[in-house]
């Protein structure tokens, strides 16, 4: 009996052995099972999501190519200069200049093609620099694009079309103005078209991370592909890319558990295990530096401006007062990278990104928003003159980089959230502050006001109205005198700009520099000096002194223009002289001397204006051959406020005296600094004792009563 039980509870523990071990095999089996499915799953998942991001980036990548192209077409087919040059005669040689000759080499675009109002003439097509046939290259739909872009105002039309060599993206929009007044007529139509060249995938797959990325006929099996669509939505073609597929990636790593595990059962859970533990915390860790690098600037580490958007966002939806928004824009940054090189003004950075983050308690955040502009977030009640005083007394001592001392200021743009504001706004009201800050002189503080954008609507006003008047000559030419210091007979005239508005009249002292900020100072310039010219022709025998723009010197063309202007109105050049202020020796002195060489070889002369009141050296006067100096009205004026100013005149007039340059003294208002002058060797004099501005009828009585 006892072998019996003892047999039996042999085969009872043998059975619970194999029960056990059965039931271990099934349990480890079924696990086994579980994780091999979910080992699939999460792989197939992963290069799901992963070829789902890349089809989103290929679109994108297309989108880019489109959005790119189109912006490039609007900023050359809305434009008022493009407008003009269309209707002149010279319409194909503008549109060679401007569009067919870049295209040899510009990124942007492979050609350009201008169709003339009637749609079926060709004013200019080039490819890659050299002239061909649109409706060949391109076939019919060009031409139906072109219909659909004739009317302005529209947005430019966007069409893929395939092409002898391959697919190319052509964008169409007809050129127009700026500010279109009145109805327009019939438009040239500007066509820029771009190919889908394998240096341009290789950019976009740069880009968007699409490695592997070309062009297709059609979708190609193992490949991921997005389609490429003509106007009318057909397909013409097919992006395709391989797909990383990272869950196959991730499942070859995990591999070798998974074969230890089909001998080591317990090995190949706990490896499993392991290894999805692992693989959790990398994808974690990637994820959380993937969001870290979206929202923070690499150089810095600070908050970049899609970072400060979310960060306002959020503080928006919280229990907080409101925020106030500072934007610091470094003053004299660009000298130091210009002096120092990059390193050193990417150190200077981490400097000041490190002091204005710790700069007060208050302040929450800190970002990069550009090159050299910061933006700190303040959440508290110190008051924003304190903490613009805190960060402006960072700057106040140099910084120490490397043994070398730099030295570089801030200006300050700041507005409070108000209200229900969108982030956005508060960030252009900031902006705005800033641009006013910086306008204002180095080491500024600006607090939004509304009157910014009052003013900046004012100013918008008044361009319109500047540019009205040049068109309309409402813009006069006014003459002031220029006489012998020795007969005291009238040698010559200066023209002078007046500009007389319905609502008064308008210093040159304001439209002048407004002319200049807003691009229309070679018009006003090329409006003066033909109505100078018409008037100066009834006044044969008298010199005549026009005032130039430093930036119309500095334009290429100008030099051009001038000659051309004279000889359609027949003017000797040699009545002619042109005064130029010293800032444009500083500004551009390599084209300025080429302008002025060039006009002095027809006999135009030139003056220095307002020699006194800057910094122009004798070099610069040997350098640029003046044909005279005009003493600036302050030293005139000086021999009635200062003991030594008749000393500094004479001194003056000695140094012009001595490189052999006339000299002409304008401001003149009293005989006591006329005979000054005239003892001191000034040959020519100007001002209200000679003569007020006059216009051009009441210059002519004055000659004439002189005459007489």
């Amino acid at each position: 009996m006892s072998s019996n039980l003892a047999g039996r509870h042999v085969r009872t523990q043998t059975s619970s052995i194999i029960a056990t071990t059965v039931c271990f095999l099934v349990v480890a089996l079924v696990l086994t099972g579980l994780m091999a499915h979910v080992v699939v799953k999460m792989t197939r998942s992963a290069n799901e999501i992963d070829d789902a991001r890349a089809t989103r980036a290929a679109r994108a990548a297309i989108a880019a190519f489109v959005g790119r192209l189109s912006a490039t077409t609007t900023d050359n087919a809305v434009w008022d200069d493009a407008y003009k040059a269309m209707s002149s005669a010279d319409a194909a040689d503008w549109a060679y200049e401007n569009w067919g000759k870049t295209s040899a080499d510009y990124p942007l675009y492979d050609g350009a093609v201008v169709i003339a109002p009637d749609r079926s003439s060709i004013v200019s097509a080039y490819a890659k620099g050299k002239p061909f046939q649109p409706g060949v290259f391109f076939g019919a739909a060009f031409y139906r694009q072109i219909d659909k872009a004739a009317d302005s105002g529209q947005a430019p039309v966007v069409n893929f079309i395939k092409t002898e060599k391959g697919i190319a993206l052509i964008v169409s929009q007809a050129i127009q103005p700026f500010t279109a007044e009145g109805e327009l007529p019939k438009l040239n139509v500007l066509s820029l078209y771009k190919e889908l060249t394998s240096e341009v995938l290789n950019t976009l797959s740069n880009e968007h991370e699409l490695e592997g990325l070309r062009l297709a006929a059609a979708p190609e099996p193992g490949l991921l592909s997005t389609p490429i669509t003509d106007i009318k939505g057909g397909i013409i073609g097919h992006l395709v890319w391989p797909s990383k597929a990272p869950g196959k990636a991730v499942f070859d790593q995990v591999y070798p558990y998974v074969a230890a595990a089909v001998i080591i059962l317990v090995m190949f859970l706990g490896g499993v295990l392991l290894v999805g533990a692992f693989e959790a915390r990398r994808l974690r860790q990637l994820a959380q530096a993937a969001i870290f690098e979206a929202n923070h600037d690499s150089l810095s580490g600070l908050l970049n401006r899609h970072g400060l958007l979310a960060l306002l966002e959020e503080l928006d939806g919280a229990d907080f007062s409101s925020p106030r928004l500072y934007l610091v824009d470094l003053d004299g940054f660009k000298a130091v990278n210009d002096a120092w090189g990059h390193a050193v003004g990417d150190d200077l950075i981490r400097i000041v990104s490190n002091a204005l983050t710790a700069c007060h308690p208050e302040v929450v955040a800190a970002a990069r928003l550009g090159g050299d502009e910061f933006a700190l977030v303040q959440i508290g009640t110190a008051t924003r003159a304190e903490i613009q005083d805190t960060i402006l007394a960072l700057f106040a001592e140099p910084f120490k980089i490397d043994g070398r001392t730099i030295e570089v200021g801030a200006s300050i743009g700041a507005a409070g959230r108000e209200g229900d504001i969108p982030s956005l706004e508060l960030l252009r009201r900031a902006d705005m502050a800033l641009y006013r800050a910086k306008a204002n002189g180095r080491g500024r503080a600006v607090e939004y006001d509304p009157e910014l954008d009052r003013e900046r609507l004012r100013v918008a006003e008044m361009e319109a109205l500047l540019k009205s008047a040049i068109s309309n000559g409402a813009i006069e030419a006014f003459f002031q005198p220029l006489v012998s210091a020795t007969t005291g007979a009238v040698t010559g005239l200066e023209a002078l700009a007046r500009w007389r508005a319905p609502t008064g009249n308008i210093s040159p002292e304001i439209f002048i520099p407004l002319a200049e900020r807003c691009g229309l100072i070679d018009a006003l310039g090329v409006h003066m000096l033909k109505t100078s010219i018409e008037h100066a022709r009834n006044w044969p025998g008298l010199a005549l002194s026009v005032n130039v723009s430093p930036v119309q010197l500095c334009n290429p063309e100008f030099a051009a223009v001038v000659i051309s202007l004279l000889q359609e109105l027949d003017f000797d050049p040699k009545r002619l002289t042109l005064e130029i202020t010293e800032g444009v020796l500083m500004t551009n002195p390599e084209q300025a001397r080429r302008s002025i060489d060039h006009l002095k070889q027809v006999g135009i002369k030139f003056a220095l204006d307002d020699f006194g009141c800057g910094y122009a050296s004798i070099g610069a006067l040997r350098q640029f051959g003046f044909d005279r100096m005009k003493i600036d009205r302050s030293l005139v004026s000086a021999l009635d406020q200062a003991s030594n100013g008749a000393d500094v005149l004479r001194a003056t007039i000695s140094l012009a005296t001595a490189l052999q340059i006339p000299v002409t003294a304008e401001g003149i208002e009293n005989t006591r600094q006329a005979a000054i002058l005239r003892e001191a060797g000034c040959d020519q004099l100007q001002g209200y004792l000679i003569g007020k501005p006059m216009s051009a009828v009441d210059i002519s009585s004055k000659l004439q009563e002189q005459a007489a």
